[in-house]
């Protein structure tokens, strides 16, 4: 299938693969999304770490590897991206949003993301990622059912009705071990900020260090009973 599909067919492609593939390994899942989709599905990367994209590139070198730049990230996220795009065999994509951080200062009031997050993310996020994913039957997402309750049931290929789009999450069923073991033995490259205290890494002013012990996710949107950005 490297034609554009209707919805319907999509979403029924997407309820059958998840059937299907709930078993199978990274790899497998990632091939079956090559050879359904052609280039006509991407990779979405927070740039945390590299682990999809080099997944990604051994099943399908040059794939589209997307990254949203809101103009809040830290430098070690951005000097990641930059690494990525120099050693693996992908093509990254920096989306950013309609306005820059000073425009959008501008109309709403600075620091709009100690405000109303919720906007924040809507802007600088969700609603870029929604016009980049256009030229896309499917994209692929590095989200895990460990990563918290809300994620618990990710399947590994689902139908996103929002983005009318085949969400494919090929390490859903990985916990942090896994990643970890991954990582060492590929040499895979992680987001520096990872061995200073960082679990979950997202933009800079709403991101903090985790003390010991603490939810991974609990740096992100500290203080707050927002935990997701929208994407997702």
């Amino acid at each position: 299938m490297t034609a554009t599909h209707t919805d319907e067919a999509l979403e029924q492609l997407a309820l059958t693969a998840a059937r299907e593939l709930e078993d199978a390994t990274a790899e497998e899942i990632l091939a079956w999304a090559s050879e359904t989709f052609g280039h006509r599905w991407c990779v979405t990367s927070s740039m945390e770490d590299a682990v999809l994209a080099h997944l990604a590139s051994r099943v399908q070198p040059g794939i589209d590897v997307v990254f949203l730049d809101t103009g809040y990230h830290f430098v070690e996220t951005i000097g990641t991206r930059d690494a990525v795009a120099a050693v693996y065999p992908v093509n990254v994509i920096t989306l950013t949003p309609r306005q820059t951080v000073a425009e959008q200062d501008a109309e709403y009031g600075p620091k709009l993301h100690d405000r109303d997050p919720d906007r924040c993310c809507a802007l600088r996020k969700v609603a870029p990622l929604q016009t980049s994913l256009d030229g896309y039957d499917a994209w692929a997402t590095g989200l895990r059912r460990d990563d918290s309750p809300e994620r618990a049931d990710t399947p590994v290929v689902g139908w996103d009705a929002k983005k009318r789009k085949v969400k494919i999450s090929p390490i859903a069923r990985w916990n942090q071990d896994q990643v970890d073991a991954y990582i060492l033995e590929h040499g895979v490259l992680t987001n520096p900020l990872l061995m200073d205290g960082y679990a979950s890494i997202g933009c800079e002013p709403c991101t903090r260090r985790v003390a010991p012990g603490e939810d991974p996710r609990a740096g992100r949107w500290a203080g707050r009973a927002k935990t997701e950005c929208g994407i997702h």
